[in-house]
């Protein structure tokens, strides 16, 4: 069973990335959509405190939890999904997510309709490449035009996207302006030995300011108003997470409210059409965290077919890994509350990287087992951030 909660943020958000500032004149840019430890860590601090628990001895591990376990050994608590969300004034909570690395959004100009199309696995005929795989994910378009940014899938989208359609219907996307705004601030350095401003030490950050319900969507004179709100949707297994009340999230410890999600069940594709077809894309829906760089966990580089296709094989579902588009590669750290120390610093591949795998062998209650899992094997791995939501993926048709 998993319950999901809407985090609506009641001020401005501080998503802080992994890029250090605060030096005089430096610039904090704002991540979004932020990694899924901002949920794990507010939920799990209010838990904590809800039941009254000891936070000092939990700190020293001298307090096992019994959703939460100690922090050298997590418990049964985990986020299974962490997405973008706008409420609509039903309550209806629906997922958002950036555009897959396959998808190619372009905006109208020109006289030309908005358009996306996806990439297709090829064989790279007559081009030389550093690649690590047998096929090249390549665009095919009519003529060239600038790709545009900042475009996120609606759950119609979404379920096109997984059903092996492209998703081009102006219900089908949405644009960040019309989710959130910048809002610049100036911070000051502080002196700590002497507990005063830093002479000299401004800097300036942005903060991230989530559009509510009737606030202005277009430019003065055209302005349309926005129907929902927006916030985030946190889905949590193993543990029942507070659904009312108050967080504090992201830096500076914002507040942001608590509701039960009134959400459909995440769009899923045909299982058993993609058993039978032996093939399948596997999109990751959070930063992965793993052991071999940009390859996924389940995929072993030592074994190759003839081709250069590598083996994956994870939670009973086998196949093989004929090609890849994943972004550069993003840095994941954090602050430990509880140890009152940064995390380690990891390679993740960014959230939207997509993978294909043909010669799939798999029933459709394996695939669903992975996706439920996520790339994660289960033993020897880091407990933590896999309670905190990283590694989760979505299973699409190829």
């Amino acid at each position: 069973m998993s319950t999901s909660v809407f985090i609506e943020p009641l001020d401005v958000l501080f998503l802080r990335g992994n890029k250090l500032f605060g030096d005089p004149g430096s610039y904090g840019e704002a991540l979004i959509p932020p990694w899924p430890s901002i949920a794990a860590g507010a939920l799990r601090s209010r838990m904590l405190a809800d039941d009254g628990t000891d936070l000092t001895a939990f700190a020293h591990n001298a307090v096992n939890h019994p959703a939460l376990g100690t922090l050298a050994a997590p418990g049964p608590f985990t986020i299974t999904g962490f997405h973008l969300a706008r409420r609509h004034a039903d309550g209806r909570v629906e997922r958002l997510m950036p555009a897959p690395a396959d998808l190619i959004v372009f905006e109208a100009e020109g006289g030309r309709p908005f358009m996306a199309l996806r990439m297709a696995p090829a064989a790279p005929a007559g081009i030389a490449s550093s690649a690590g795989l047998p096929l090249l994910p390549v665009l095919a378009q009519a003529d060239r035009r600038k790709p545009a940014g900042g475009h996120w899938l609606t759950e119609s989208g979404l379920r096109q996207y997984l059903a092996g359609q492209t998703p081009t219907a102006a219900g089908d996307w949405i644009a960040s302006s019309t989710l959130w705004r910048f809002d610049n601030r100036v911070g000051v350095g502080l002196d700590t030995t002497q507990r005063r401003a830093s002479d000299g030490q401004l800097f300036s950050m942005q903060a991230v300011a989530m559009l509510k319900n009737g606030h202005p969507l277009g430019s003065p004179g055209q302005e349309t108003r926005a129907d929902y709100d927006v916030g985030f949707l946190a889905t949590v297994s193993g543990a029942e997470p507070p659904t009312s009340g108050l967080v504090r999230l992201g830096g500076d410890g914002r507040a942001a409210a608590l509701h039960l999600a009134t959400a459909h069940a995440p769009p899923e594709p045909d299982y058993a059409a993609i058993a039978t077809a032996g093939r399948c894309r596997l999109l990751l829906t959070s930063p992965g965290l793993f052991a071999n760089g940009w390859l996924p966990t389940g995929a072993d580089a030592t074994t190759r077919r003839d081709d250069g296709a590598i083996r994956f094989e994870l939670h009973g579902v086998t196949g093989w890994l004929v090609c890849a588009t994943v972004a550069r590669a993003e840095v994941v750290s954090g602050w430990d509350l509880a140890r009152r120390q940064p995390k380690d610093a990891l390679r993740a591949a960014p959230a939207g990287s997509v993978y294909w795998l043909d010669e799939l062998h798999a029933t459709p209650e394996g695939l669903r087992k992975l996706a439920a899992a996520g790339l994660w094997r289960g033993t020897g791995e880091d407990a933590s951030r896999r309670a905190e939501g990283f590694n989760r993926i979505a299973i699409a048709t190829f």
